[in-house]
């Protein structure tokens, strides 16, 4: 990705997550529409309004996340107002000016962090400009919702102002995370205010999370299927493995490859075809899951399984990565991981102390997870309040997306009052 790395370990200069935000500079609105407009106009991008007669910033704007045409998608659906965006602080290295130009706020995914609603309520309040949230907070790995933060009804009741969601469709089939390259799919996008400054007086903070799950509800293969439109890239099989890691006919992990579109098990021998219509056809016996986010949700399943019954345990030497500013990402050298039922634990070394990083169940609902990241692989990462820490593993081979469902279901299993339904 090209993203800076640097030699240098002084990790003492922190992120300032409390300046609050400036409003879009009025010079860069067109650039931001110059960007936007002619990749919209290749992927025959619609956008269709709904519920939105009157509308007018400031309102809250939660958007679906499959892929980098999300942005551009949310700066045709606001056209012509600007907004101030919240973005990972990955998103500001090496252009932190620009980005504050622009109007983004900066955050640390998975994180409870007050300094982000004060600065989302000064852009509302002070600054009279919409907000757009991706409370997904990551690419969709699946093509189906993720799981949201039921912070978010708090949010809404705290901003007072519409509630709206831009749901996109096509984006992650276009685009997948483990796959980046472009296959030339149309795409659309729904715009739908769901709560109005009036409604949201009276509405309980569980009937506002409930319309928001709602509204995300999407499905990109589903929607893949019924628009009749196809995957026709040769390769399009490659990354996928990284995602369905585990073997439905044998139940082998991690040894899952591919084949331009077909996925091959190393253990059994299994093949199966990635189909042009994004479903999944086994090319010897039984068809176990001929839809994606079927054989994702059963992988989901076994590792719920195994935190059950006590066999949980995802264990490696890393080499790890910090973050704790906009300058780059700083080398910290080799640590040893430990993902298990008691959270997440590593060792390492930072400006030549030993340091452990520790993250209990309860502190994380979800966490970060990146495909071939910065020219070094799969890595999973976890933040603190000042830093992010990055994570590449150096034996283990596609177990990111099992430490995602594990830390999700450890979660939902020991903190009670954590509400997905």
């Amino acid at each position: 990705m090209g993203l800076n790395n640097l030699k240098d370990k002084d990790t003492s200069v922190k992120f300032d997550m409390a300046r609050p935000p400036e409003k879009q500079a009025w010079y860069l609105k067109p650039v931001a529409w110059a960007l936007s407009f002619p990749e919209l106009i290749a992927r025959r991008s619609k956008v269709y309004k709904h519920n939105v007669d009157g509308l007018k910033p400031p309102y809250l704007l939660l958007c679906t996340h499959a892929a980098f045409l999300d942005f551009k998608v949310a700066t045709k659906a606001m056209f012509p107002h600007g907004a101030t965006y919240v973005v990972a602080i990955d998103g500001f290295i090496g252009r932190e000016g620009i980005m504050r130009k622009v109007g983004c706020i900066a955050t640390r995914k998975f994180i409870s962090d007050i300094r982000l609603v004060k600065n989302l309520s000064y852009s509302i309040n002070k600054l009279k400009q919409t907000v757009v949230i991706y409370p997904e907070a990551r690419y969709s790995i699946s093509g189906t919702t993720a799981i949201l933060p039921p912070s978010l009804g708090k949010l809404a009741k705290l901003l007072t102002v519409p509630v709206v969601v831009l749901n996109t469709h096509g984006h992650y089939c276009n685009s997948s995370v483990w796959n980046l390259k472009c296959k030339g799919i149309p795409v659309e996008a729904d715009f739908t205010r769901i709560i109005t400054k009036e409604e949201l007086k009276s509405l309980s903070v569980a009937e506002i999370n409930r319309r928001i799950r709602e509204a995300f509800l999407y499905d990109d293969f589903k929607w893949l299927k019924d628009k009749g439109y196809l995957i026709k890239d040769k390769n399009r099989a490659v990354g996928l493995e990284k995602v369905l890691y585990k073997c439905p006919a044998c139940g082998a992990e991690h040894v899952i490859y591919p084949d331009g579109s077909k996925l091959i098990c190393g253990s059994c021998g299994k093949t199966y075809e990635f189909c042009e219509n994004g479903a999944i056809s086994a090319l010897n016996g039984k068809t176990e899951f001929p839809h994606v986010p079927d054989w994702y949700e059963w992988e989901r399943s076994c590792v719920r399984d195994e935190i059950l019954a006590g066999k949980y345990k995802i264990e490696d030497d890393v080499d790890v990565d910090s973050l704790p500013n906009s300058k780059g990402f700083i080398n910290l050298g080799k640590g040893h991981f430990i993902h298990d039922e008691n959270g997440l634990k590593v060792t390492f070394n930072e400006n030549g102390k030993e340091k452990t990083f520790i993250k209990t169940v309860p502190e994380n609902y979800s966490c970060h997870i990146e495909f071939e990241y910065n020219n070094k692989g799969d890595s999973v990462s976890f933040s603190k309040d000042d830093d992010t820490y990055y994570f590449f593993f150096e034996k283990l081979k596609n177990v990111i997306v099992k430490i995602h469902f594990a830390v999700e279901e450890l979660f939902k299993l020991k903190v009670e009052d954590f509400n997905l339904s």
